[in-house]
């Protein structure tokens, strides 16, 4: 077989096609101008990148911080309680900013890094991609390790707690059923309906976190950006049957006071006592044990949990205490007990229901999330492209944060620095864990339009 094909010439005579053939399995060959014109831009981009991280280094004096914090010996040696919790808070406001500090320097790179991603051979397929495509546009991966280690034990610690809270709830709702059958007392059945009430809530917290954690395609399609939304929207709607259902229990306490005055005290069966005693010993064990777990479901189960401990005591000590006072006050203190366990349970699910409808309605995110939002925005400062901030907005979607950012740049600024900037910035934001969604866009003045039309508010 020839080395190359031979064309016939006008002449007669043969002569070889030197021309290179192309490799179809590897793709075109670039040419020479291709090649050079990749090294040009990669080598504009990496320094670009550079200057823009070392910016973000060298901007802040990482350790003066420290000089301001005042330790626990020093503050508890402090002779005035307001002076005390001044430096509490601003030990907790330092903290802060380290965490906010150390967020930047860990994903500012990353993200920074992920910007250019290159195409060596112009088929559209981006061969050296960056970091964030590496991950699938995740974050963690590049959290400190301490702060990565603390998200991934909460969730873990948010799944115990609620899968334990279910058992739990499952076991004293039988033992309450066995022990109703052994007494009329409204205390008693007011405790019944609130573990009846306890399991939907478990089951409801259960069923919200599994739907926001699937990442089907079809879900994702049509929850674009995300379904976190659920959590606090199934904690709205068990508070609405909470505060529905202790109306009517509170409705049968007034019937049984009126018109006439009981004359028998009730009395509780040992079943009775034994049942209501292990509800408030295990709701107490699982309430100390959800406090640390700062999750919106497991604080709403710790709260549940608490309320449990009180609501179980005194629904056992009003028909107790009442078997043994005599006549009109004993046979009172259990229907005017339920009455009052009732109306405690309406007024503290209905403050539930009405700062869970204020967080679904975008009200404005906590003062320390806010003050956390404002460093992260002075730690982008000290970049020279950033000429200052036109505006910073948060407020709560649900149980996280949307934080809304509008930077000031120079006119003559490029499109890339802008972008590269703006959309670090944008990530990092997100990286804070009280963030669910960011906005970061860019001005070339401090006047003009606000950004959102006045029917968009």
């Amino acid at each position: 077989m020839p080395a190359a094909r031979r064309h016939l010439l006008p002449n007669g005579n043969a002569a070889k096609n030197n021309r290179r053939r192309d490799d179809l399995e590897s793709g075109y060959l670039d040419s020479r101008q291709y090649r050079f014109k990749d090294i040009v831009n990669a080598t504009i981009n990496r320094n670009r990148a550079q200057d823009i991280k070392k910016q973000l280094l060298s901007g802040t004096d990482h350790r003066a911080f420290e000089t301001y914090r005042k330790s626990d010996e020093e503050i508890k040696a402090l002779p005035s309680k307001k002076l005390r919790k001044f430096y509490d808070d601003q030990n907790d406001k330092i903290d802060d900013w380290v965490e906010v500090d150390a967020l930047v320097l860990a994903l500012a790179d990353d993200v920074i890094d992920s910007m250019h991603p290159l195409d060596l051979d112009h088929d559209g397929v981006h061969e050296n991609g960056g970091p964030l495509q590496g991950t699938n546009e995740s974050i963690e991966p590049f959290l400190p390790q301490e702060e990565r280690e603390k998200r991934i034990k909460s969730r873990r610690r948010a799944k115990w707690a609620i899968n334990i809270n279910v058992i739990a709830n499952i076991l004293l709702l039988i033992a309450k059923i066995v022990a109703i059958a052994y007494t009329d007392s409204l205390s008693l059945l007011a405790s019944l309906v609130d573990s009846a009430l306890d399991l939907l809530c478990t089951m409801i917290v259960w069923s919200t976190n599994r739907l926001v954690n699937w990442r089907l395609s079809k879900l994702q399609a049509k929850f674009p950006v995300g379904r976190k939304r659920l959590e606090p929207i199934g904690i709205l709607v068990f508070s609405v049957i909470m505060v529905i259902s202790f109306m009517q229990v509170a409705k049968e306490s007034i019937d049984k006071i009126t018109p006439h005055l009981p004359t028998e005290a009730t009395s509780l069966p040992m079943v009775a006592i034994g049942s209501m005693a292990a509800t408030i010993g295990l709701k107490g064990v699982i309430w100390f044990g959800c406090i640390p777990i700062k999750s919106t479901q497991v604080q709403a189960l710790a709260q549940d949990c608490k309320t449990d401990v009180f609501f179980n005591t005194l629904s056992l000590l009003f028909p107790l205490v009442g078997a043994h006072i005599p006549y009109p006050v004993g046979p009172l203190l259990d229907p005017v007990g339920a009455l009052l366990l009732s109306l405690f349970i309406i007024y503290d699910w209905g403050h539930t229901c009405l700062m869970t409808i204020l967080a679904l309605t975008g009200i404005q995110a906590s003062d320390r999330t806010w003050s956390r939002i404002i460093f992260l925005a002075y730690r982008f400062s000290v970049i020279d492209s950033i000429k200052g901030f036109k505006s910073i907005k948060s407020y709560q979607a649900g149980d996280g944060t949307w934080v809304e950012i509008d930077l000031i740049m120079d006119e003559e600024q490029k499109v890339r620095t802008a972008h590269d900037v703006a959309e670090t910035l944008q990530y990092v934001c997100e990286g804070l864990p009280e963030v669910d969604r960011a906005f970061v866009t860019v001005d070339y003045m401090s006047q003009g339009p606000a950004g959102h039309s006045l029917e968009s508010t």
